[in-house]
């Protein structure tokens, strides 16, 4: 059906409605890969090492010759896992976007195998390596942000996800870093992905909202530069700075009921050792007292006190803004409600 070479702007655009095969080692997908991407190794994380060598210390034609010895058994099954896939697809797809790290002999020998087969292939100039440099491009876009803010346990998250529900536009941090955040954030998720894998998510879902053509403003959580072990991108962590703040004030009390029914059924365990974690800045005392009401499991006690070095550490950080400090609206409410709060944002 035919072999044809395309830009990284046309791939990504492609990628949209196409299956992107990604053919390098199960170690360089883990690492990090296009968002949705399947992963078809040529060559396994020890054939790549082997071909590797081969290709330093003697020479180009003989690292092709070992790689055709691992390539050649593996044909069939490569054609299966790729029909077995597009048989998940909606609706089944017949063209296919590969890629490499470089754009070379990896794309270039599995395109002509699902060329042959009968497939529609695109493979990626540049390879993987080209789609990095745009994902770090895109992460310098400065789209119009709106900063949802609050104190901790005001529900923000789950508000974005009302937000989003009434048709705004809305880009979950804490969801694509896969954590919620604070010191506890990571109790019960799995494995965070690596800092190059957030870039990539984050870059894939600016890119949606930025070629949607509405320009709508994107409601983002405020955050601290770090969520767990990933950072948010410097350019993009300025923009969210100067960004205008809509901060939802809800009483101590009512945000203090909601940690206790949110966080309140984690592992005991875990919940002493992430307040173990914050002793330098929580204080030696606050620490024990808190730790010995978990141990009581008076989760409210250990709560009330985590909860106002959480308000304090907001607050600094409110403060800390450059100027221009950017506007600060303020939003009362008396109850942690996604509906109604998400409501009284909009109007």
């Amino acid at each position: 059906m035919g072999l044809e070479k395309i830009s990284v702007e046309t791939f990504v655009a492609q990628a949209k409605n196409h299956p992107v095969i990604d053919v390098r080692s199960e170690a360089e997908f883990e690492h990090a890969h296009i968002p949705g991407a399947w992963n078809l190794p040529l060559f396994n994380n020890e054939e790549r090492k082997i071909v590797g060598t081969i290709y330093k210390q003697t020479s180009r034609e003989e690292a092709i010759k070992k790689g055709l010895e691992f390539f050649g058994p593996k044909m069939k099954e490569m054609i299966d896992f790729v029909e077995e896939n597009l048989q998940r697809t909606n609706p089944p797809n017949k063209t296919l976007l590969v890629h490499c790290w470089r754009g070379g002999m990896r794309s270039a020998g599995v395109a002509w195998l699902l060329d042959l087969y009968g497939y529609k292939v695109y493979t990626l100039v540049g390879g993987y390596k080209a789609y990095r440099n745009w994902v770090l491009k895109m992460l310098t876009e400065k789209p119009v942000l709106k900063i949802l803010g609050g104190y901790t346990g005001s529900g923000k998250t789950i508000v974005l996800d009302a937000l989003k529900k009434k048709n705004e536009t809305v880009i979950d941090l804490e969801g694509i870093a896969g954590h919620r955040g604070s010191a506890f954030g990571n109790i019960g998720l799995p494995k965070q992905p690596t800092q190059e894998m957030f870039e990539n998510k984050l870059a894939a879902e600016l890119h949606t909202v930025i070629i949607s053509g509405e320009l709508k403003p994107i409601w983002l959580e405020d955050e601290s530069q770090r969520i767990g072990t990933v950072n948010i991108p410097q350019d993009f962590w300025l923009h969210m700075r100067k960004s205008d703040i809509h901060f939802l004030d809800i009483p101590f009390e009512k945000r203090l009921d909601y940690l206790v029914d949110t966080y309140g059924k984690l592992p005991m365990a875990e919940l002493k050792a992430a307040t173990e974690r914050i002793q330098k800045k929580l204080g030696g005392l606050e620490t024990k007292t808190a730790i010995a009401f978990l141990e009581e499991n008076n989760i409210r006690g250990a709560f009330d006190i985590l909860l106002k070095y959480y308000d304090k550490l907001y607050g600094k950080g409110l403060e800390k803004r450059e100027d221009p400090k950017p506007l600060l609206k303020i939003y009362q409410s008396t109850l942690v409600d996604a509906e109604e709060n998400a409501s009284r944002l909009i109007q």
